[in-house]
């Protein structure tokens, strides 16, 4: 009897560290409301599922999941919140991101699973005219706390101003707030019409292209990453890829 015990709670031990294992192979993924990027089904600023999150970005990382045997979750918070999780904890990762030098050593790159043109708008109908990227110094401009994009800039000495809010940067721009607004290309617009039924932003200048990738820690585990690569690489070859971004980009 006391041996039957013991083999049996033995048993259940070895169990219980076998589930800890898997479920420390659990991938927790991390992206932010960035339309038509990223986006919550909901309009809220967070989602909790992967179902409750679309976008261009989402469906990509999202097609690349179903093709491979890693199991994950999916969910929506602010920038800052995700992007520090994915860098301080292994098997967590965040979308889609920039290859800064700066976040360069801490992930392991998947991708690239898109680009971001970096665009100048100004309000409908304005006079401003740029033939280069210093010419825009001598405006205020209207930037994302935090944003690749907008920290470029400051380094560079532009007049920006930043809020934690990019939604609110078209209704500045139209208040003549501020001059220009930097944001993606493609974002941008799509921002402005959803946020303040605003079209035809003027695009003054595009000067610089990035491409954005699904970052994961740098110490996840490398059969996670291999699949993860594997899984980019499938969607890149059989179309499904060019079929997704099709859907975004005209």
């Amino acid at each position: 009897m006391q041996v039957k015990f013991q083999v049996g709670f033995i048993a259940l031990i070895l169990a219980f560290f076998s589930s800890v294992s898997v479920g420390e192979e659990k991938l927790r993924l991390y992206t932010e409301n960035y339309p038509p990027y990223n986006m919550s089904n909901s309009g809220k600023p967070f989602a909790h599922k992967a179902d409750d999150i679309s976008g261009l970005c989402t469906e990509l990382v999202k097609a690349m999941l179903k093709h491979s045997d890693v199991d994950f979750s999916l969910k929506l918070r602010p920038w800052a919140t995700g992007l520090s999780r994915a860098q301080k904890r292994p098997n967590h990762g965040i979308f889609c991101t920039a290859q800064t030098d700066e976040r360069k050593p801490y992930f392991h790159w998947v991708g690239p699973l898109t680009e971001i043109e970096w665009t100048l708008f100004a309000k409908p109908g304005s006079s401003i005219k740029l033939k280069s990227l210093e010419e825009a110094k001598e405006y205020r401009i209207g930037g994302y706390k935090g944003d690749v994009l907008s920290d470029y800039l400051i380094e560079q000495g532009f007049n920006v101003v930043t809020i934690d809010n990019d939604a609110l940067n078209p209704r500045k721009l139209m208040l003549d707030q501020i001059d220009l607004w930097i944001t993606d290309g493609l974002s941008g617009p799509y921002l402005a019409s959803e946020s303040e039924d605003i079209e035809d932003l003027a695009k003054v200048l595009v000067f610089k292209s990035t491409p954005l990738y699904l970052a994961v820690n740098i110490e996840t585990e490398t059969k996670i990453v291999n699949e993860l690569n594997n899984a980019y690489e499938f969607i890149k070859n059989n179309g499904e890829a060019d079929a997704i971004s099709s859907q975004y980009v005209q």
